[in-house]
């Protein structure tokens, strides 16, 4: 069980440009060197080309809503050949159907980024601040040993600016390593620990911000450990077409709430279910070890902060729920080309050029 006091330090090292604080001893990687070269060798190389995500998705009445995606492999959709089931696209197309308003997509993410990569990648969002950005972001940050309080301190720039700027910010926080197949033992333990514990990190230097997290941790671990040849991708490291959709589907309810949609999903919260007002350290731990969970900023009795810090709120927006196009399209049609049902059932069709 991570520990929220943990947590905390690391997240609040971020103003002392990391105290040397780290997820991973050198003794301890010294041990797993080995394995860890023995699992890089396992990962296939696969090149690739990004295909065309910006333009406007749906239809509908009013100006487009303006959404730019940031981050990593996963928020490019790396190893995808077609645009319109990328995280991003998907994502779009969903926003869409539940605004009832086009939406104009643009995306700055880049295979292989680092927490430290965001400011470049905001810098690139030209023209008026976004109505809505969504990051994924941390699983390079882990990969490459970055010191967590320094990718914290990165994102939560990135988060200021944005919200300073007006712009809602949904994070999907770093997943969960441990469920890479080619990761094995103790490595795989030890990449698991770093991975939720930079995640409840983030996730409360986001919310301190001003922004909202989604967890995505062990997301896809039962289904890649049963089904690994439709969920992983061609390198066996990142997802498949498949994998992508559960990812988007996770995030998609929290996307639409921090625009002010779908009020329908602010339920009253389920203690029995893992929700309520919490502390936000002692949220973003419980988030961690949870897929799906939504922490956000809350008031109580009309005070942001108590006498342990900032109220968040865990709410159970996403989990580990088919994504509706898969549900609606069946099994068999998830990976085959011309399936572009996006999550919440809109369909996803090829950008128009704005």
């Amino acid at each position: 069980m991570l520990r929220a006091a943990r947590a905390r330090r690391i997240a609040t090292a971020t103003a002392f440009g990391g105290g040397g604080l780290t997820l991973l001893g050198a003794g301890t990687m010294a041990l797993l060197y080995l394995q860890a070269r023995l699992a890089y060798r396992a990962i296939g190389f696969t090149s690739w080309t990004p295909p065309e995500v910006e333009g406007v998705y749906g239809g509908g009445t009013g100006p487009p809503i303006d959404f730019a995606i940031l981050g990593d492999s996963t928020a490019a959709g790396f190893a995808l050949t077609d645009g319109p089931k990328t995280p991003g696209a998907l994502l779009a197309a969903g926003i869409s159907e539940a605004a009832g308003r086009p939406v104009r997509l643009r995306s700055t993410a880049k295979v292989g980024a680092t927490s430290a990569d965001l400011v470049r990648q905001a810098g690139r969002l030209d023209g008026a601040a976004p109505d809505l950005a969504v990051v994924f972001i941390g699983a390079n940050d882990v990969i490459h040993r970055v010191r967590p309080a320094d990718a914290v301190h990165h994102l939560q720039s990135v988060v200021r600016t944005l919200h300073a700027q007006g712009t809602a910010v949904v994070v999907a926080t770093c997943p969960d390593l441990g469920s890479v197949r080619p990761i094995g033992q103790p490595l795989r333990t030890v990449a698991r620990r770093a991975s939720r514990q930079l995640a409840a990190a983030q996730t409360i230097a986001v919310v301190e911000e001003g922004g909202r997290t989604v967890s995505l941790t062990d997301l896809l671990a039962d289904d890649f450990s049963a089904r690994p040849e439709e969920m992983f991708g061609p390198d066996r490291f990142h997802p498949s077409a498949r994998g992508y959709a559960h990812a988007a589907t996770a995030v998609l309810p929290s996307a639409c709430a921090a625009l002010g949609l779908l009020p329908e999903l602010e339920t009253p919260l389920d203690r029995r279910g893992g929700e309520g007002v919490l502390p936000v350290d002692r949220a973003a731990v419980e988030a961690a070890e949870e897929p799906g969970m939504e922490v956000s900023g809350v008031r109580v009795a009309g005070r942001e902060r108590g006498p342990r810090g900032r109220w968040a709120a865990l709410l159970r927006r996403g989990g580990r729920a088919r994504p509706v196009a898969e549900a609606d399209a069946g099994a068999d049609a998830a990976g085959e080309a011309g399936d572009t049902g996006g999550p919440g059932g809109a369909e996803s069709t090829a950008p128009s050029r704005a």
